[in-house]
C-alpha cells in the first residue's frame, strides 16, 4: 500500500449508517466488516462452485485475467445470493447515495470472481464508464463487493483509489497506485462507480472469491438485462423486493410501464 494514500475507513456491522455514508462520501469507498452470516455465504459458494467448473473461463480476455472466473446473472444460478444483494444494510446505503437521484434504483449488475493462484493486477478502472456523460454531483452507481473469502493482501484483495470518485477531490484518471481492501469472509466493501478500482494479484495457492453487485439509478440502462438474463420463472419465485432491484417496476409514472405493474402504472392507450 502506498503511504501517500488514505486508508479505506472499516466498520463494524452495527456502525451507525450517516458514519458509513458520510466515509463512503467523502474517500468513494469504505469497508464494514462481518455483514453477512457463515450460512449465507457457504450458500451462495456452493451455489456458484459447478458453474465456475462449466462456464467460469466464458469471460477471459487481457481486461479481466486468464486467471479469474466469472459468471454473471447471479439471480439466475444462486437464490441464496438474493440476501446479500437485497441485504437491509446496502439498501439503505444505497437510499442514502441514490435515492436523492432517482425515484428508485436498480441492480445494474451481479458479478461472482474467482481469482485464481498466478493471477496478476487487474488494470485500475471505474465501473460506470460506460455512460457518456457525467452530471455534477450525481453518483451513477453504488458497487457492493461481498467477500466470499477471506480478502488478504497475498490472495487479490481488491484494490481501491481512494477520493478517485467523480464526486470526490480528484476525479481524474488516478496513477497504479491502490489501497487494497483486507478483509474477513461476510464482509462488504462499498464503493462508487465512478471510483477507480479493480482486482489485486493472487500470490497465495488458493482461489479467492468475491459476488460484486452494482446498484444504478433507475433511469438508467442497466449494465446487465436481467429480464432475458434472469429466466422469468425464476425472477418470479424471489420476493417482491428482489424484483424490483431487478426492474420489475416503473420509474415513476412514465419510465419502463408495464401491465401488472406492482404500483399500477399502466395507462390504456
Amino acid at each position: 500500500m502506498s503511504a501517500s494514500l488514505p486508508e479505506l475507513r472499516r466498520f463494524s456491522a452495527d456502525a451507525a449508517l450517516d458514519d458509513i455514508v458520510a466515509a463512503l462520501a467523502r474517500d468513494g469507498g469504505a469497508i464494514v466488516e462481518c455483514v453477512a452470516d457463515d450460512d449465507t455465504v457457504a450458500a451462495v459458494n456452493r451455489e456458484l462452485a459447478p458453474h465456475y467448473l462449466v462456464e467460469g473461463e466464458k469471460f477471459h480476455n487481457d481486461f479481466n485475467g486468464y486467471r479469474t472466473s466469472r459468471l454473471s446473472a447471479i439471480l439466475a444460478i444462486s437464490p441464496a445470493s438474493a440476501a446479500l444483494i437485497a441485504h437491509p444494510l446496502v439498501m439503505a446505503v444505497a437510499d442514502a447515495i441514490l435515492g436523492p437521484h432517482c425515484e428508485c434504483y436498480r441492480i445494474g449488475s451481479t458479478t461472482a470472481i474467482q481469482i485464481q493462484p498466478g493471477e496478476g493486477n487487474q488494470e485500475l478502472h471505474q465501473d460506470d464508464d460506460f455512460y457518456p456523460m457525467r452530471i455534477p454531483g450525481v453518483e451513477y452507481q453504488l458497487g457492493a463487493m461481498w467477500s466470499l473469502d477471506d480478502f488478504t493482501v497475498e490472495n487479490g484483495a481488491t484494490r481501491v483509489v481512494p477520493r478517485s470518485h467523480w464526486t470526490g477531490d480528484a476525479p481524474e484518471a488516478p496513477g497504479d497506485e491502490a489501497v487494497q481492501a483486507v478483509m474477513p469472509v461476510g464482509s462488504l466493501l462499498l464503493y462508487f462507480g465512478s471510483t477507480w478500482h479493480g482486482g489485486g494479484s493472487n500470490n497465495s495457492e488458493a482461489s479467492r472469491s468475491g459476488l460484486i453487485n452494482t446498484y444504478t439509478l433507475g433511469w438508467l440502462r442497466q449494465e446487465e438485462n436481467q429480464y432475458l438474463a434472469v429466466p422469468r420463472e425464476i425472477a418470479d419465485q424471489y420476493p417482491e423486493n428482489v424484483r424490483r432491484l431487478m426492474g420489475y417496476q416503473s420509474h415513476g409514472e412514465f419510465l419502463g410501464v408495464f401491465p401488472n405493474d406492482p404500483d399500477g402504472h399502466w395507462y390504456d392507450a
